[in-house]
């Protein structure tokens, strides 16, 4: 297919039922996001700057050559063993890295197929997928992606082009209009830690992971991969939620899982106040184990522009 025609097609505009998501959807939102970044020295604004600047590694230096001291030489890059061994001084000279890896975890499992107001969680995490790959493509990043659901992992190896941000919105659009409340599909949890074992074989040394789910299915084993993971990477949690959530609704809810129903009797206020209460407890254990690895989580909510709460976060 010819992407570029594609892109430069005029697309007439359609309204958004906030269930699913078109590819149009997310090839557009490359035009509105170019005026922040992922990477560090943020505007002070970000929830990037200060504390977590320091740990996001950004575009590093590779090693390049071990010469001999020249006059005029740093001796702070002067390579003590090799000096030693030969009684001779030699410096380890390095060159900027030119771009950086970007990995994109997308989570399109039955447990985002959820919202009450503007859009559902898997609409939220779609197009946060097409904000971290059009922003990378932009700064001159490789960008790839881990796009999975309950059943399927689907990886697509980091490449600076715009044919892979192109696969990376098809298999987000796939997966997100596969989805369905009358779906067989049963939720699977443990296909987080799954995704997070595939994560760790991709993403070897000094990417940037970008985590889009609501991280339904954490357990102790999902903690373990995610060290393991920040051990040599950047991450950075992108946590989708419902506001339904964290500010209930004072009324009955009849919900579903595709397979059993169980009305949620939520005019009273004692039952609001405890799911409120739920919402928060788990929103702090999932942000204090990500904070403790200098990993910032961001709070994505469905019932706002997805765009516009990002560029707030980043200081856009």
């Amino acid at each position: 297919m010819d992407w570029n025609r594609l892109r430069r097609r005029r697309v007439t505009p359609t309204k958004a039922t906030g269930a699913y998501v078109s590819l149009d959807e997310l090839i557009r939102i490359q035009f509105r996001v170019g005026d922040f970044s992922f990477l560090p020295k943020q505007p002070v604004t970000s929830i990037l700057a200060g504390r977590y600047c320091s740990r996001l590694r950004g575009r590093g230096m590779n090693f390049e050559e071990l010469r001999r001291y020249q006059p005029g030489d740093d001796i702070r890059t002067l390579d003590w063993k090799v000096t030693a061994r030969t009684r001779n001084p030699y410096v380890r000279t390095y060159t900027e890295e030119k771009d950086r890896a970007v990995l994109l975890l997308v989570d399109q499992r039955i447990n985002m197929f959820f919202g009450t107001k503007r859009q559902f969680k898997s609409v939220t995490a779609a197009e946060l997928a097409a904000i971290g790959a059009w922003r990378s493509l932009a700064v001159g990043d490789r960008v790839g992606a881990i796009v999975f659901n309950d059943s399927e992992i689907v990886e697509i190896a980091p490449q600076q082009s715009e044919q892979t941000v192109m696969a990376i919105l098809g298999a987000v659009t796939r997966m997100n209009h596969e989805l369905s409340a009358t779906s067989a599909v049963q939720p699977n949890g443990p296909m987080l830690n799954r995704v997070l074992e595939s994560v760790r074989k991709m993403a070897t040394h000094d990417l940037l992971v970008i985590a889009i789910s609501d991280f339904y299915g954490a357990e102790p084993a999902t903690d373990r991969c995610i060290t393991t993971l920040t051990s040599h990477n950047d991450m950075l949690a992108l946590l989708t939620y419902d506001p339904s959530r964290q500010h209930p609704v004072n009324q009955s809810l009849t919900l579903s899982d595709g397979t059993r129903k169980v009305e949620l009797d939520l005019s009273e206020k004692a039952n609001r106040a405890r799911l409120a209460a739920d919402f928060q407890r788990e929103v702090e254990e999932r942000t204090r184990f990500l904070r403790k690895l200098s990993a910032p989580v961001f709070m994505i909510f469905n019932d706002r522009d997805v765009v516009d709460q990002v560029r707030k976060i980043l200081g856009g």
